[in-house]
């Protein structure tokens, strides 16, 4: 089969994916961004080996943001969406580990992230501009990165619970795990999970589902997770004969075949918005077609407009704010602009994963129906204690889902032990919003703080 056909039978299948579209040893720090506002406060990048799996050396390792009071005595671990990275996180990190008390907020960077060039943008946005678009970056192919067709849910939920073990310190703090869109699928296939006869819910003091989840959680988004045995069966062969990456990010919000180009582009986009927010835009004539503006715009005016005014899906885009009649950004809704842009241009934490492998994705499917049926069976998920989940969730639905999230959520509890389940929904807010939004304006973190107080260390 050709790799053309390869694609396109691949991207076929995943097209409800792109409506969204991890024994310790020691931890080194990597970076410090900001300086702590006390001693015993901290934020840096730290590295965790990672589970066994096929791959290269830069894939051996997770690189997780940690946030917080050196002395806290609660740990929330938070899981990126499909195609996001830990750096779209961190102001949610920040504010959350600031607000609560006792809590550090760590995000993870999964393993695949290790595999993205994200040297060029360490520079000034010109030499990143021409390092990306002349093609002289470090690009994975099929062929580079075939040991990807086997990074399915259980190596990325190994990861995870090498974070979760390191967080609770033997069992000496509390640990909470969150997750943001398909993420959030992540943590209750934890909680369900059985790790060598232990259930992953067992792990945990609390559960956050973060505009996503399993069963019809984003059938008001109008993504329909229903996998059937021959489908599945199809997904794997085209897995098999060299699909190994997930494109549909790319594919469906207009920025080609490449599984990196849409990150590319929203991150040069972004690097040149916070170089020079005013400036004439460099790139409005060289984006792809779907994003170029109607007008001359600035560098702001560029950014604003691929993720607000003329953003290509709904689950891709925030409030904002308008263009003037110059082309020029103007801020007037939840997520300044700005706070989009230092996210997005983070040389080390960026904001989008490159190489997001495709059997993850099929798998997220497969799992879907949260049971252990045979298209989990076949998938080797090992999903055994779904109904046996018995801590506390909480629920954050925006308009995406249009309360489909919050519903799935009920369904779930009156199927399990879950004790209790906290629904917040804010249908002013976009899927990216909850990421970006002024903290004063941002109804997730408001009632996610109210949750996380809950949680006793």
């Amino acid at each position: 089969m050709s790799a053309q056909r390869t694609s396109r039978l691949r991207t076929a299948t995943v097209t409800a994916a792109a409506s969204l579209l991890v024994a310790l040893s020691a931890q080194t720090a990597s970076a410090t961004p900001h300086a702590a506002p006390h001693g015993r406060w901290h934020e840096k990048v730290v590295t965790v080996p990672a589970s066994p799996a096929p791959g290269p050396k830069s894939t051996k390792e997770l690189h997780v943001l940690e946030v917080g009071p050196a002395d806290a005595g609660r740990v929330l671990v938070l899981i990126p969406g499909r195609g996001e990275a830990a750096g779209g996180l961190r102001q949610d990190a920040e504010h959350l580990s600031r607000t609560v008390p006792g809590l550090q907020v760590w995000v993870i960077d999964r393993r695949e992230q290790g595999l993205a060039d994200l040297g060029g943008f360490k520079g000034d946005a010109a030499s990143a501009t021409d390092y990306y678009l002349s093609g002289r970056y470090r690009a994975q192919t099929s062929a580079t990165a075939s040991y990807e067709a086997d990074w399915g849910l259980a190596t990325e939920l190994n990861d995870v619970r090498r974070v979760v073990k390191r967080a609770s310190d033997d069992g000496r703090r509390k640990v909470i795990l969150g997750g943001h869109s398909l993420g959030a699928t992540a943590v209750l296939d934890y909680a369900a999970w059985d790790f060598d006869g232990t259930p992953g819910y067992r792990d945990l003091s609390g559960l956050m589902v973060i505009d996503g989840g399993v069963r019809n959680a984003l059938s008001g988004a109008g993504i329909d997770f229903s996998l059937t045995k021959d489908q599945e069966d199809t997904w794997r062969q085209q897995i098999t004969d060299g699909a190994v990456f997930d494109n549909a990010t790319s594919v469906y919000t207009g920025f080609g075949d490449s599984p990196e180009g849409a990150a590319l582009w929203y991150q040069l986009a972004a690097k040149w918005a916070l170089q020079d927010p005013h400036g004439p835009s460099v790139l409005a004539d060289k984006v792809p077609a779907a994003h170029r503006p109607d007008r001359p715009v600035t560098n702001a005016g560029l950014l604003g407009w691929m993720v607000d005014q003329h953003a290509p899906l709904p689950g891709y885009s925030v409030h904002s704010g308008h263009l003037d009649d110059q082309g020029d950004w103007v801020d007037d809704g939840k997520t300044p602009l700005a706070s989009v842009a230092r996210a997005f241009a983070d040389p080390q934490l960026a904001a989008w994963e490159w190489y997001s492998p495709n059997r993850l994705a099929l798998d997220y499917f497969a799992g879907a129906a949260f049971t252990d049926d045979a298209v989990a069976r076949a998938q080797g998920l090992r999903l055994f204690h779904t109904k046996d989940i018995d801590i506390p969730l909480y629920v954050f639905q925006s308009d995406l889902t249009h309360g489909t999230a919050g519903q799935a959520a009920r369904d779930l509890a009156s199927d399990t032990r879950i004790p209790r389940v906290d629904v917040t929904t804010d249908e002013s807010m976009t899927h990216l919003d909850i990421l970006f939004a002024t903290p004063q304006k941002n109804t997730f973190l408001t009632s996610a703080t109210r949750f996380l107080g809950t949680i006793n260390p």
